[in-house]
């Protein structure tokens, strides 16, 4: 997935705090929520591709999504957390 020496050099782009491989669970709650079209990134804009896995911020508030292999490192891109459980 992410080169561990790469994870260990990347931080939240806002806060400059360390970051962690997300859980496989989360990474699923995420992937269900955009399969419900119900996920919407920190711009506002709903998310529409599932993603691979997720760098999530020191403070759990906020998961940088990862897509083929690459992490997306844009605040705007950023999805908050908690997840908002909508029918």
């Amino acid at each position: 997935m992410i080169d561990e020496q790469l994870l260990e050099i990347l931080a939240c782009p806002e806060t400059k705090t360390p970051v962690r491989l997300a859980e496989a669970e989360l990474i699923e709650r995420i992937n269900a929520a955009i399969a419900k079209g119900s996920l919407k990134n920190r711009g506002g804009e709903a998310v529409t591709e599932a993603v691979d896995g997720g760098l999530l911020r020191e403070d759990g508030k906020m998961l940088y999504p990862i897509r083929d292999e690459i992490p997306i490192m844009l605040i705007e891109e950023a999805i908050p957390l908690p997840l908002e459980d909508k029918p």
